[in-house]
């Protein structure tokens, strides 16, 4: 008996757009990441492992590495720690619920570009209310900490400007905007947990928040914090509208927040090396798929599926 193929009818249009919007793409950025072509240019040479050997090599390139390795190491475990801390408390209330899921959500609506330049003015060195807040504060018991002491004697960072501080407070920024979406996720994943499972706990003796939590939420939240965390990851990865908003004729101070995604932006687009674009484009991809399934594999070890 002959078998049915229309499901092929069905499967065929996504499995037809999935190559033409994401394998293609990927496949003509890997060819050209071995050339040095460019734009407007008849013809492109073939240079081999020329352009990673740049990427791998040159100094430009490790600050880069650095820069997108410290921001994503900040970003990813605060802003999921915070939105798993903010989702814990709203789901804790009974009033006012959706006015604080309102106001944590905020960041996410919001355009980064235009949020970038209040960020600007706020850790302005003179004017901000950054700087004007913590020099408010100087003669109190803060000032026996040596950070804040020094910074009231010698005055405050230039945080945006001082290569030792630029990319801890892009990532600050990258964190403030970053839990609110971790917030609503793990808000979702909080409604599946049984009750049930909370009142056998207790009977069995979990009497204390964190006992419950350890016992029951947590391990019900597993598949959560997989999506979360693999979330994080990416997103962190393509940061580019803050540090395009803040630098954009560098990478910072030294280039000391050269991440990725900007270094493909300026190669590629501000300097017309589609060849060495297209190569941190490759470089870039390996990186988060190496991430997110390593990350994913050692999560999910310890994940509890319902």
């Amino acid at each position: 008996m002959a078998r049915s193929k229309a499901h092929y009818w069905f499967v065929g249009p996504a499995l037809i757009l999935m190559v033409l919007i994401l394998l293609l793409p990927i496949g003509i950025a890997s060819l050209m990441s071995f050339t040095n072509y460019s734009l407007g240019n008849p013809g492109a040479e073939f240079v081999g492992l020329a352009n990673y050997e740049k990427i791998f090599t040159r100094s430009a390139y490790a600050k880069m590495f650095g820069a997108s390795f410290r921001y994503v190491f900040v970003v990813v475990p605060l802003s999921v720690g915070l939105g798993l801390g903010a989702a814990l408390l709203i789901n804790s209330i009974k009033r006012f619920g959706d006015v604080y899921k309102t106001i944590y959500f905020l960041p996410v609506m919001a355009a980064l570009i235009a949020m970038a330049i209040v960020w600007e003015f706020a850790f302005h060195p003179t004017i901000g209310i950054v700087n004007s807040t913590l020099e408010r504060g100087c003669g109190s018991f803060l000032e026996g900490w040596s950070w804040y002491a020094h910074g009231c004697k010698q005055g405050f960072p230039l945080w945006l400007t001082d290569r030792d501080y630029a990319i801890w407070t892009v990532a600050f920024i990258g964190v403030w905007q970053a839990f609110g979406f971790n917030m609503v996720l793990y808000l979702a994943g909080l409604t599946s947990v049984p009750r049930e499972l909370y009142h056998a706990a207790e009977m069995d003796g979990a009497k204390s928040a964190w006992e419950r939590f350890r016992l029951v939420t947590w391990p019900m939240l597993g598949p959560t914090t997989v999506f979360v965390v693999t979330i994080s990851v990416i997103r962190s990865f393509q940061v580019f509208d803050t540090v395009e908003a803040f630098y954009p004729q560098g990478g910072g101070p030294s280039k000391s927040v050269y991440v990725m995604m900007f270094a493909i932006y300026e190669k590629a687009i501000q300097q017309n090396l589609m060849g060495i674009g297209a190569a941190i484009t490759v470089v870039f991809l390996a990186f988060v798929m190496f991430l997110t399934l390593a990350q994913r594999w050692l999560v999910e070890r310890r994940v509890h599926y319902t």
